[in-house]
């Protein structure tokens, strides 16, 4: 028997028939970290192999922070067609499209498009909720088990109207908030203030809001990093500063994988490499439609509690999150239609910067912010992709678009429930990657 092997617990019970087990996890961002620990829980031999230095440095890194299990909304909804042209010609636009001559970004984008309806709409959110709820509750039984400290507030997130139509049409957000059991409150403009102080000093600027109340704030990289810590100590083998180059498929199974080092063998392997999970599967002729969106953030320093953001504020007009990370304000949004880029020009987070200095221009130092670019790994309908493959032993945990830290927890245990052979606690219909055959 391995000895890395653990016996079972209350919630994974040893099944008598149960022999052991190795599973490759690719990717250690908080999908894969997540993926991993609960594989570990299972007392399965787990080895996770990463090209960065450390687990949570890529997507994970920097994003905006929010645990948004009520704004868990695809971004293909009705309206967003016109929406999307207003966008372009804002002078600090949430969208940019740069005309790539790329097929698989037009075939993206167009699928996106057929996903712009009330049907799909509530289709594809109520998949989102079931994932993003379940996560939630996972998270709640994961900080009770571990002494996690990633900056957690849970405070609830508040969506900022600056315009009485953005108010209104958020009733069919409301509808489908109801339909889940999703908590959420609609605020007028001394609501907000009373949720957000800091915005006292600017009432002028917006006319009230959407509360969700279940929704938490935290770091993901902290949280990645100290979970993969609580992984390795279950006998997780993390291999750093190694690059997957293949997937190795002999007998209609995944035999391995092939990296810039060596071949790693397993029983079972879990794809949660985000927006390269495309590129790789490709070769072995999984065609999975997740693109990668660009995305900017910043992080400042709070120079007045009392002015800062206390939880989450997302600007529905620029689609810009402000959330308050202990000390720290991040401010992160923008969506970049630009290929595999990671380059961070001069003037790239200008938006973002604008948006914390309009709501909160005395809650940070927006001179000492540091800025930060990263790749969101988006389907046209906006679900992750979980579940199984053609291949009996490949199994994927991607495509979650801006929500993989809401959806970590609640995506790790499912699909390390499946992986191990136990039956996830929710229903994945929807969320395969069949539903692209």
């Amino acid at each position: 028997m391995h000895q890395n092997r653990k016996c079972g617990n209350a919630r994974y019970p040893k099944r008598k028939d149960e022999r052991y087990m190795k599973v490759v996890v690719l990717g250690a961002g908080v999908i894969g970290v997540t993926t991993a620990y609960y594989l570990a829980k299972q007392g399965i031999d787990v080895t996770v192999i990463d090209r960065q230095r450390e687990a949570g440095l890529e997507t994970s890194f920097a994003n905006a922070g929010e645990l948004s299990y009520g704004m868990s909304s695809p971004w293909a909804a009705p309206g967003v067609p016109k929406k999307a042209l207003k966008w372009l010609l804002m002078r600090h636009r949430p969208l940019t499209i740069w005309p790539l001559l790329s097929p698989t970004m037009w075939s993206w984008g167009l699928k996106m498009l057929r996903n712009c309806d009330e049907l799909h709409y509530r289709t594809n959110k109520s998949r989102m909720v079931r994932i993003s709820n379940y996560s939630r509750d996972a998270l709640t039984d994961l900080c009770s088990e571990l002494p996690l400290d990633f900056d957690r507030r849970d405070l609830g997130t508040l969506q900022l109207f600056r315009k009485e139509k953005q108010l209104e049409a958020s009733m069919l957000d409301q509808d489908v908030l109801r339909e889940f059991v999703s908590p959420f409150e609609v605020l007028d403009r001394d609501a907000c203030i009373a949720a957000e102080p800091g915005l006292a000093h600017v009432t002028e600027k917006f006319v009230g809001g959407l509360r969700l109340t279940a929704d938490r704030t935290g770091d993901c990289r902290k949280f990645t990093s100290q979970l993969s810590h609580e992984a390795e100590k279950l006998g997780v083998t993390f291999r750093y500063n190694e690059t997957i180059r293949n997937l190795i498929v002999e007998n209609g199974k995944i035999a391995g994988i092939a990296t810039d080092r060596d071949r790693e063998t397993g029983d079972r392997f879990v794809c949660c490499l985000g927006s390269y999970s495309a590129v790789l599967l490709r070769k072995i002729g999984i065609r999975l439609p997740i693109y990668p969106v660009k995305g900017y953030s910043i992080t400042l320093p709070v120079t007045d509690p009392d002015a800062a953001p206390q939880s989450t504020l997302m600007d529905e007009t620029y689609k810009v999150a402000i959330t308050r990370l202990g000390d720290r304000i991040r401010v992160a949004g923008q969506a970049e239609i630009i290929g595999y880029n990671h380059r961070l020009g001069k003037h790239a987070t200008d938006a973002v910067r604008h948006v914390v200095n309009d709501l909160f221009p005395k809650g940070g130092d927006v001179s000492k912010a540091e800025d930060w670019t990263g790749l969101r790994p988006m389907t046209p309908d906006g679900t992750p992709v979980l579940g199984g493959t053609q291949f009996k032993n490949l199994f994927l945990n991607t495509g979650h678009g801006t929500l993989g830290w809401t959806m970590a927890c609640g995506s790790g245990r499912a699909v390390a429930d499946l992986v191990s052979g136990r039956k996830p606690e929710i229903s994945f219909e929807g969320l395969e990657a069949s539903r692209y055959l």
